[in-house]
């Protein structure tokens, strides 16, 4: 029997079989390549859109206190040891384990106030049921003759146009609106999820924070006359407002204090002012200049409600979590 054609069909056969091995081998690292590849593209495309999204967030998520002290305060100096130590000591004495990292400027005190009422869903002030706020700008203007009103200056816009009634309005709408909205939510991971998104949006925060200044400064309005007629029952610190050179009356309190551009912040008379227009305690853990004390202080007692903030320096303020949340 001649054997020879069928060696030649397997000698062919196995040609055939190492060839489409080899284009199996050659296809396989192709695709291994290209998978390379695309996840390298993703995962640039994910911390692009990581940095963008954190770039716009006011306020950031949860980091572990410690960690946060340790990479901020390195070194040994005597003013990083002191602040390692009082971070320690709020870990331990004040049970506060994470923080929220606010944006600092000028409304960084209310961004963190507010975040954490509307993060909570806590229910709108009594003020929002009580009167029609959308018609006091007005009311001021014409019925109380407060014409000044109009010098109101919007923070950092500066806004000095005809139409700062109009503005109000809008701020003190936004305000109201987005408090009943988000307070009206249950579900609490649909209700973080607004937060989020409305601290996210610059044009909005600049609202809700001029609708809370406006309504401070309402506050102050209404105070002022009840201390002109000396009547009994203003809470105290409307007493120390109105004795400052700067706030003793409600003009020179906007315009030296609301329309100051100068990025100081809200001080501790305004600390109470600010719970008490929006009918919430302010605990405020305060690190000592000299020491590593943490100082706990309340604005304003009397409200069950309550929302936390950190300073290192009375200027710039973080939220301090005692529980992380997601």
């Amino acid at each position: 029997m001649n054997y020879c054609p069928i060696f030649k069909k397997l000698q062919a056969t196995e040609e055939q079989f190492a060839l489409n091995m080899s284009l199996l081998a050659t296809a396989l690292w192709f695709c291994r390549q290209l998978y390379t590849y695309i996840a390298h593209l993703l995962k640039r495309w994910s911390r692009y859109l990581q940095r963008k999204f954190t770039k716009n967030q006011s306020v950031l998520g949860e980091v572990d206190l410690l960690s946060y002290c340790a990479k901020k305060w390195k070194g040994e100096t005597e003013q990083a040891r002191q602040m390692r130590k009082a971070y320690e000591q709020l870990l331990w004495k004040h049970d506060v384990k994470y923080l929220r990292e606010v944006r600092q400027d000028n409304y960084c005190i209310l961004r963190a106030v507010l975040y954490q009422i509307f993060r909570q869903g806590l229910r709108p002030p009594s003020w929002t049921k009580a009167i029609d706020v959308l018609k006091l700008p007005e009311k001021l203007l014409y019925s109380q003759g407060c014409n000044w009103i109009q010098q109101y200056s919007f923070g950092p816009e500066q806004y000095t146009g005809p139409n700062t009634l109009g503005k109000l309005r809008k701020c003190i709408e936004a305000l109201k609106n987005q408090w009943m909205e988000i307070s009206g939510i249950k579900d609490q991971y649909e209700r973080w999820n607004l937060c989020n998104t409305l601290f996210n949006d610059k044009s909005m925060e600049h609202k809700l924070y001029e609708g809370v200044k406006f309504m401070m400064l309402y506050q102050v309005i209404e105070a002022y006359e009840c201390f002109s007629n000396k009547q009994k029952g203003l809470p105290r610190f409307f007493y120390n407002l109105f004795t400052r050179d700067t706030s003793s009356d409600p003009l020179s309190y906007m315009m030296n204090h609301l329309n100051s551009g100068d990025g100081r912040g809200l001080d501790q008379v305004e600390m109470f002012l600010l719970g008490y227009c929006l009918e919430v305690k302010i605990v405020v853990y305060r690190f000592s200049k000299f020491s590593s004390e943490v100082s706990q202080e309340n604005y304003l007692e009397g409200y069950q409600n309550e929302v936390f903030l950190l300073t290192e320096d009375d200027r710039h303020y973080n939220i301090p979590v005692a529980k992380k949340e997601n």
